[in-house]
């Protein structure tokens, strides 16, 4: 039932798992546990598993080639070729009927113990009846139907006006009569290429244009009509797939002649590809067209959205569950004092911060950033393998160092468990800092420090392989996109500038 292989396979399966039979069936969904433990006994005590033995054929080649042309030269009945010849059973005959002479049965469904015929055998007994040289009830016995039931399908398929081909005295066919049919058989013909022609319209577009929405064919531009012509040149005709398009023929060449004419933005598009990937592949159209606008290209936006789609430079919008650190309500909370206004005139005035998680194949890996709400710089940073107060406190030091000492900003964080134990609340103390704290699970108090986390995972984590990145690899990668997110990171609200730019812009900075 199984070869030698699948139940060596199975063996070495079973051992590996130590003996855990439940285990190993549910892998590889057979055999049964009873049968499985049989071939670990016998493998055991022999050291191997017997070998299957080749079972010598029942039946010869000679005696299947006979069953077979009985089948053919006596109406193509399987009860009769069983009966006549004693062998062999009839599931076995019409299996041999299919490999030696495909679809050659005329049987393909049975309900209620009536024969069920498809259109395809209808349309040719149909065609057989209409050019027959001898009685229609011969073409009825050879496909073992009425000769009623025959005439019935000629009514349905070609109408009640149209002459069997044959006069009351049965005489042969009239030479007119065969012309009709083969008319029809013709008009049949074509209507199959044309709906073939219809069908690999389709598909030919949904593969080259992949539109979100579907392909309509009415709402195609003339360009894409001529593309989906070109990839289908070597199989029809033009005219034809041009008639089907509803496409001038002036207008396919001129698509035609555009589509191979050499493409003006071509150093353009190497410039945007090679700034897409120097920057982390973090840039959308608007920040592309600073950069290349810091670089001596003039590009409309419209132009910059085009080519990057055209090339698949497209940034990952991927929502993720975010890590929290709530763990109730371990000490009294204070005041909201940001009351989401996250505007601040001047630096160190208004911080944020929060814990974010980044789940790798190499464990788990949880960052802890300051935010400055003057113009969003990320005054300092921790990251480690561990959610705890060592991580939190860590870059609260590295921040505070930087201060002057007239600077005493607002700390504003959400309730988790980091920001209420005593080592957190003492250094807030000793530095002067105010705390500020968001509501219980209510995100948007706290949302400027939301998005830093949802600009740099959508940037920088999502959508990107991390298998085989170890851990200390992986923490050097986030360390680098935050000095790369101060010093060279264009924002929009900054005018096209870093924040270490801006800052240096407005002589904050040497």
């Amino acid at each position: 039932m199984y070869s030698y292989e699948a139940r060596m396979k199975a063996i070495r399966l079973y051992i590996r798992y130590g003996r855990a039979a439940t285990a190993t069936v549910r892998e590889l969904g057979y055999p049964s546990e009873r049968m499985l433990r049989a071939w670990h006994k016998e493998y055991v005590k022999s050291g191997g598993l017997h070998q299957g033995r080749s079972r010598k054929p029942k039946y010869s080649q000679s005696q299947i080639q006979a069953a077979v042309d009985y089948f053919h030269s006596h109406g193509r009945c399987i009860a009769r070729t069983v009966k006549a010849l004693g062998y062999p059973h009839r599931e076995t005959l019409m299996k041999w009927i299919d490999e030696l002479s495909p679809d050659s049965r005329k049987v393909s469904i049975k309900q209620g113990g009536a024969v069920i015929f498809s259109e395809e055998q209808k349309r040719h007994a149909v065609i057989d009846l209409c050019s027959r040289d001898g009685p229609a009830a011969a073409i009825a016995a050879e496909l073992g139907v009425s000769r009623p039931g025959l005439y019935l399908w000629k009514n349905k398929l070609l109408g009640k006006k149209v002459p069997t081909a044959m006069d009351t005295n049965g005489s042969t066919p009239l030479s007119e009569d065969r012309d009709e049919l083969q008319q029809e058989v013709e008009s049949l013909q074509k209507s199959i290429h044309r709906l073939q022609l219809e069908h690999d319209i389709l598909e030919k577009a949904n593969e080259l244009l992949k539109k979100e929405g579907g392909i309509n064919l009415q709402t195609l531009t003339n360009r894409e009509k001529a593309q989906v012509i070109d990839a289908l040149k070597p199989i029809y005709r033009l005219s034809e797939i041009l008639e089907q398009l509803k496409l001038p023929r002036s207008s396919y060449f001129y698509h035609h002649a555009r589509l191979r004419a050499p493409d003006k933005y071509g150093a353009i598009r190497c410039e945007i590809a090679e700034t897409f990937e120097a920057n982390k592949r973090a840039y959308g159209y608007r920040r592309m067209r600073i950069a290349l606008r810091r670089k001596g290209f003039s590009i409309s936006e419209k132009i910059i959205r085009r080519i990057m789609a055209e090339e698949g430079l497209i940034i990952p919008r991927t929502r993720r569950r975010p890590y929290s650190s709530y763990r109730g309500e371990i000490s009294p909370a204070v005041k909201n004092l940001i009351n989401r206004n996250f505007h601040a005139d001047i630096p160190n005035a208004k911080w944020l911060t929060d814990i974010t998680e980044f789940q790798l194949p190499a464990g788990k890996a949880y960052l802890s950033p300051v935010i400055d709400c003057f113009d969003g710089m990320v005054v300092s940073w921790t990251i480690g393998t561990s959610p705890d107060a060592e991580l939190v406190n860590t870059m609260l030091d590295k921040a505070i160092a930087g201060l002057s000492k007239d600077e005493h900003p607002i700390v504003h964080t959400d309730r988790g468990s980091h920001y209420r134990w005593p080592g957190w609340i003492s250094r807030m103390n000793k530095a002067g800092l105010l705390r500020s704290m968001s509501k219980k699970a209510y995100s948007p108090d706290n949302s400027a420090c939301e998005g830093f986390f949802g600009r740099l995972k959508n940037e920088l984590y999502y959508n990107r392989r991390w298998a085989g990145t170890s851990m200390q690899q992986f923490i050097a990668i986030v360390d680098d996109y935050i000095r790369w997110y101060n010093q060279g990171r264009i924002k929009l609200s900054l005018g096209g500038m870093s924040p270490l730019e801006y800052r240096q812009s407005l002589g904050l900075i040497a």
